[in-house]
């Protein structure tokens, strides 16, 4: 394949020797065919290339203008619009801006021939030009731009939490009502997600034979190592694994009863999911989010604590009690340092206890060898 034969080359999306009724339109489809093309040659999935596409065509329809007479007085306009009217986070304005600067680049790049067709459609100088620049985009200068609020459970709440989950079903088995095992299991899931960090999307993805010994630790038997399969993806790549290590008794329990003793009563042996439901299937996203809603408005607890929250207190609370940062990075799957210390609000106690530690040695008494030396 030679250098004017890459996917997405423009003398492979346009029909030659045909004249079309509307040019510019079949051009514009003809870069959208191409831009496919050339992501799909790169191996990334289908979801992200069509996520772009959209956000093309949606730039393409507040502007009113082809590619080739986009500028970047329009690309401000844009960015204006979707913090003024839409209310988007800097980083998601930030993430539509860089797919608009990809579609860009791949049309002002010489090799896929774009620049040279459109001149040759619609006259000379006319064609495509770099719009997206650094200064008229949104720089990545913070670790984080989520929202403020966002925080862990503190202690208190979290046992709070727990031992709501639990009563519920032991309200539900003294009732003789139904949902008891949905209760249970749903409790039991919970402390999965703070006991092993875990993403929501993570946990409702679990299979049992996810399960594994860890030869560190034999105490734990088949629940010493849990591999996560469905890990949060980079752009455009497939789920990344990873294997977290139990560091938490109490959680290695509730899930060996679980699919020990309780798992098995949803009569559902063949099903390879950690949690089913009563009709047979495994649990969604969705319902996790609704249960963890019904016990936390409930229980009076703050509206800014969600499913996430758990796993934001597992990275606090182990940072509070002293485990090695880079343990915790490699347990919640963070490539960087950075990504980990966003999850960390360490609590007033271990804050003053810290202080206290660092301030100790400037305040002690001086020894007679230090006052006489």
């Amino acid at each position: 394949m030679g250098r004017g034969d890459l996917a997405g080359s423009a003398h492979l999306e346009l029909i030659s020797g045909v004249v079309q009724l509307r040019p510019e339109d079949a051009v514009f489809e003809a870069m959208l065919r191409g831009f496919r093309a050339q992501q799909a040659a790169r191996g990334l999935r289908e979801e992200t290339i069509t996520t772009r596409e959209l956000l093309v065509k949606r730039f393409m329809a507040f502007t009113n203008d082809y590619p080739w007479s986009w500028t970047a007085g329009q690309v401000d306009e844009w960015s204006l619009s979707l913090t003024a009217e839409r209310h988007l986070a800097p980083s998601t304005i930030r993430h539509h801006q860089g797919g608009l600067r990809l579609f860009i680049d791949y049309l002002t790049d010489p090799r896929y021939g774009w620049m040279r067709e459109c001149e040759k459609e619609f006259g000379p100088g006319v064609h495509p030009v770099p719009i997206v620049h650094e200064w008229n985009t949104i720089a990545h200068l913070n670790d984080y731009e989520g929202n403020p609020e966002a925080r862990p459970f503190t202690r208190e709440e979290l046992q709070l939490f727990f031992d709501y989950a639990d009563d519920q079903v032991e309200r539900a088995v003294s009732a003789g009502r139904k949902g008891a095992l949905a209760a249970y299991r749903d409790a039991t899931l919970f402390k999965v997600i703070y006991g092993w960090g875990l993403r929501r999307t993570e946990a409702a993805k679990l299979d049992l034979v996810d399960w594994g010994r860890n030869p560190a630790a034999p105490e734990f038997g088949r629940y010493g190592t849990l591999h996560v399969r469905y890990g949060k993806a980079k752009r455009g790549q497939t789920p990344r694994r990873r294997n977290v290590a139990a560091v938490m008794g109490w959680a290695v329990e509730a899930v060996t009863d679980y699919v020990e003793n309780v798992r098995p009563r949803f009569g559902q042996p063949e099903h390879p999911a950690l949690w089913v439901t009563e009709r047979g299937g495994r649990i969604k996203s969705a319902e996790i989010n609704a249960r963890f809603a019904a016990y936390r408005d409930t229980l009076g607890l703050p509206s800014m604590l969600v499913p996430h929250s758990l796993r934001h207190s597992y990275v606090t609370h182990l940072t509070e009690d002293g485990v090695d940062r880079r343990f915790i990075q490699s347990q919640v799957g963070h490539e960087c340092d950075s990504s980990t210390a966003i999850y960390t609000h360490v609590s007033d106690d271990f804050m003053n206890t810290a202080l206290r530690r660092a301030l100790s040695p400037a305040f002690e008494p001086h020894t007679t060898e230090e006052r006489n030396p």
